[in-house]
């Protein structure tokens, strides 16, 4: 990087933050895809399973682990009016493996102040990237 924390080679991404980047779509696409999808205790399988095939089916993507807390699902419901409820962020268990050009990231679903964040949990790079 020059004096101005800019970068010398043009500012192209390493295959690190490329790697990350695509993390971050996948999530994006997931979350926003599913958020407000009607679930209850007997969808609430299948509804996990078909998340994680639809955004495996995205480039760079090798593993996408999708769960939906079956306690927490079940405090929702109870506090509703229904028998079932819509799924958001505090109800999921997300883990998304992205593989670009040998670097892999894995991504979770953390909640921070009751608000869904995408956390980078690790990233395994090559020793140029």
């Amino acid at each position: 990087m020059d004096d101005s924390g800019h970068r010398s080679d043009g500012g192209a991404p390493t295959r690190a933050e490329q790697a990350c980047f695509e993390a971050g779509i996948k999530f994006g696409s997931l979350y926003h895809q599913f958020a407000g999808t009607p679930v209850s205790p007997d969808s609430a399988e299948s509804l996990a399973a078909a998340m994680a095939e639809a955004i495996e089916n995205q480039p760079h993507c090798r593993e996408v682990v999708v769960s939906i807390d079956a306690e927490a699902l079940s405090e929702e419901i109870e506090s509703g009016s229904a028998d079932y409820t819509e799924l958001t962020g505090r109800l999921l268990d997300v883990e998304i493996h992205v593989e670009y050009e040998g670097c892999t990231v894995i991504a979770e679903l953390v909640m921070e102040e009751g608000y869904p964040l995408m956390s980078i949990r690790e990233i395994d790079r090559p020793a140029d990237g």
